[in-house]
C-alpha cells in the first residue's frame, strides 16, 4: 500500500514584513529594559522604532496601530521605571499581536 504523502503544515505566524520585524524588535528592546531600566542607547532605539513604526502603520493604513504607538511615545516620555517598562512591552505585545491578526486576515 502507498503512503501517503506528507501534509504541509501551514505555519500559524506569518511571515514577517518589515512592521512585523519592527514590532518583534521593539519587544524584544523592551523586555531588554527590565535588565537594563536606564540604558539610554536602548531607549534612543526604542524611539527611533516607534518612529519608523508609525510610518510603516501609516502607509499600510494600520490607524489601530497608530493609536498603540501614540500610548507608547507618550510612555517613552516618562521616567525610567518598572512601570514604564510595564507599559512598552505590554504595548510591543500588543502591536505584534494586531500585526499577526492582520496579516492572517482576521482584521
Amino acid at each position: 500500500m502507498p503512503e501517503a504523502p506528507l501534509r504541509q503544515e501551514r505555519s500559524s505566524f506569518p511571515l514577517l514584513d518589515r512592521l512585523g520585524e519592527l514590532c518583534a524588535s521593539g519587544r524584544d528592546s523592551s523586555a531588554y529594559l527590565w535588565q537594563v531600566p536606564m540604558d539610554a542607547t536602548m531607549r534612543n532605539e526604542i524611539a527611533r522604532k516607534l518612529v519608523e513604526i508609525r510610518a510603516e502603520c501609516h502607509r499600510t493604513n494600520r490607524g489601530e496601530m497608530t493609536r498603540i504607538v501614540e500610548e507608547l511615545e507618550i510612555a517613552m516620555q516618562a521616567s525610567p521605571s518598572p512601570q514604564q517598562v510595564e507599559i512598552l512591552q505590554d504595548g510591543f505585545d500588543r502591536l505584534v499581536k494586531l500585526w499577526g491578526c492582520a496579516k492572517s486576515g482576521l482584521i
